[in-house]
This record gives structure tokens, C-alpha cells and sequence, in this order.
């Protein structure tokens, strides 16, 4: 197959670049700063030559968008919106205009379009879109409305004959250094790797392993369509979640963080406490019904297995 990956430079393009690579695969990725061969140069917004490399392509894969790890002001959720939107939009304008367009075009979504919530984990069929939550900052309800208008480009897109998925993705974890369980690890390994606010709110996540391949079974099941949650099966209260880590690595304790603690961590780190405080509580009901297996569905042999992948894929590092 012919897979374009607009966005395809960051943690999750890379770790799809590489399993597709050796699958046999051709990747093109679209970037802003190419370097190699198999990258073609695109501003995020505007049609180009790049288009080319829609046309006959069997999937397109869109994880563009600004990185959301920064501090949530105005200006960078601005930032997040549009380069969301437009390249969203850009995809979209490239397979309308193809004479042969894609079979499929999947697009990058978020599990935080979900309301921040301690109770039953959203699933795509019942699970409840956020905003307006009580007893939350109010400027949370603007990474649903990034989410949202996300999505919107897509299922607005004038696109008949590519099916469509929006990937309503939980947090990554890979052995990537950088990535979410890097960060986590360090956080253990410094001795404040305890609950933070209480530890109650929900982290959803997923293994490397079963992103990639949740991609490739989506990419193939020609009867689904519209919003799929990529989450393994069983989120974790933040205490449990760190807990597991700090079992796995041999660490005893974890000193507790309070709101007031993480907001100041956050702001040394140029992070947002909303990656730490809202309850993501999101499982995959509509890739278990259609007979998808995790390799890794539950976090401490998830957890586990990384660790042993951290010390093993130097080049990862």
C-alpha cells in the first residue's frame, strides 16, 4: 500500500513510519522541514505539489496540528485550533480534488472532546462530549471546541468515495524518548511520581504496539466509519497509573502532589495541569465490537513491557 502521513514527523508518525516501513509499506510523510527521500515539503494549509502524493494513495493518515504540550494561553490554543482546522481542511480540499482519491482517509482526533468525568468511561456510543463542566477551569472547554471543530473538517469534507475515521486518541505510551511515558518514568525516578490532586482522575492511554495496529486494522475494515476511540480497554485512576510505574522500576515512594504543586511543575515545564487533571476516563467500544484484539490491554504488563523495550531500543533513545 501507498500511506501519506501529513504531520508524520512527531512521536506517533515516526512509530507508524517505522512499523509500515518494515511491513513492506511505501510511506510518504508531509512535512514542513523535509529531510529525506520519503518527506514532501507542505505549509499545513495551502494545496500544492504535495497533492500529488494523495492521488492513487490507498489511506491517508492526518496527525497534523501543533503539539498540545505548552501552556494552554490563548495565543498557543489559537495556534492549536488553526493548524488543526486548516490542515484538516487542506486534506480534505487534496482528496476532492483527486481523480483517484484515497480509500480511506483516517484523521487525528483527541480523547479530550469527552467530558472530564470520575464515573462510567465514555465509549463512542454513549460517551458525553465536554464542556461546560462544573467545578472546572474554564478555559478546559476550549480544548473540546479545538476537538470538535477538528472533526467538523472532516465529516464536513465534500470526500464520497473515501471512507472516513476520526481517531479519538488517548495518550501514547512508547518507549520514544520524550514521549508521555519517558516524561513519566523521570517523573518516578525524581521521587514525585505519587498522586497528584488526590489521584482520582482517569488516565486513559494505550500501547505503541496496539496504535499501530488498531491503524492498520482501520485502515482495512472497510465498515467503519466516523469517530473510533483509541484506548486500551481499562483506564486507571493517576495514583494507580503511577503506582504501576513505580512497582515496575523498584520505586518506593511517590511524594503526593497537590493542585497548587502541579500547577507550579507545569509551569516550569511550560506544560498545562488539564494533561494532568482532567478525568479522561475512555475505553474502545467501537474497535472491540468489531473484533479487535489489544496486545497490551491492561497497564502493568503494558507498563512492564515498555520498560523492558526502553532498555533494549537504545536507537529509541
Amino acid at each position: 500500500m501507498r500511506i501519506v502521513i501529513p504531520g508524520g514527523t512527531g512521536q506517533i508518525g515516526r512509530m507508524l513510519d517505522r512499523a509500515l516501513t518494515d511491513e513492506g509499506h511505501e510511506v510518504l510523510v508531509l512535512t514542513r522541514r523535509p529531510s529525506r527521500d520519503q518527506e514532501i515539503y507542505w505549509d499545513g494549509r495551502s494545496l500544492g505539489r504535495w497533492t500529488d502524493a494523495i492521488e492513487g494513495a490507498d489511506a491517508v493518515v492526518n496527525l497534523a496540528g501543533r503539539s498540545v504540550d505548552c501552556r494552554y494561553t490563548e495565543e498557543n490554543q489559537r495556534d492549536m485550533l488553526d493548524s488543526r482546522v486548516h490542515s484538516a481542511r487542506a486534506v480534505g480540499r487534496a482528496i476532492a480534488g483527486a481523480r483517484r482519491p484515497p480509500r480511506v482517509w483516517l484523521q487525528m482526533s483527541t480523547a479530550t472532546i469527552y467530558t472530564h468525568t470520575y464515573g462510567t468511561p465514555h465509549d463512542e456510543a454513549d460517551g458525553v462530549i465536554g464542556g461546560g463542566e462544573p467545578d472546572v477551569p474554564r478555559y478546559w472547554d476550549r480544548s473540546v471546541r479545538i476537538a470538535r471543530a477538528w472533526e467538523r473538517e472532516q465529516t464536513d469534507a465534500a470526500t464520497p468515495h473515501t471512507r472516513r475515521v476520526a481517531l479519538r486518541c488517548a495518550m501514547v505510551m512508547s518507549p520514544d524518548r520524550g514521549g508521555a511515558f519517558d516524561r513519566l518514568v523521570r517523573l518516578a525516578r525524581t521521587g514525585f511520581g505519587g498522586p497528584i490532586d488526590g489521584g482520582a482522575q482517569y488516565m486513559s492511554w494505550i500501547h505503541d504496539q496496539d496504535l499501530v495496529r488498531a491503524v492498520r486494522f482501520l485502515i482495512d475494515r472497510e465498515d467503519l466509519t466516523g469517530p473510533v476511540n483509541l484506548a486500551a480497554p481499562a483506564p486507571l485512576p493517576q495514583r494507580v497509573f503511577m503506582q504501576t510505574i513505580r512497582r515496575a522500576k523498584g520505586i518506593p515512594v511517590g511524594l503526593p502532589a497537590t493542585r497548587w504543586m502541579a500547577e507550579l511543575g507545569a509551569f516550569a515545564l511550560r506544560s498545562d495541569t488539564e494533561l494532568l487533571l482532567k478525568s479522561r476516563a475512555v475505553v474502545p467500544g467501537r474497535l472491540v465490537e468489531a473484533g479487535f484484539g489489544f496486545e497490551h490491554p491492561h497497564w502493568p504488563a503494558a507498563a512492564a513491557d515498555l520498560l523492558r523495550r526502553m532498555r533494549r531500543e537504545p536507537a529509541l533513545r
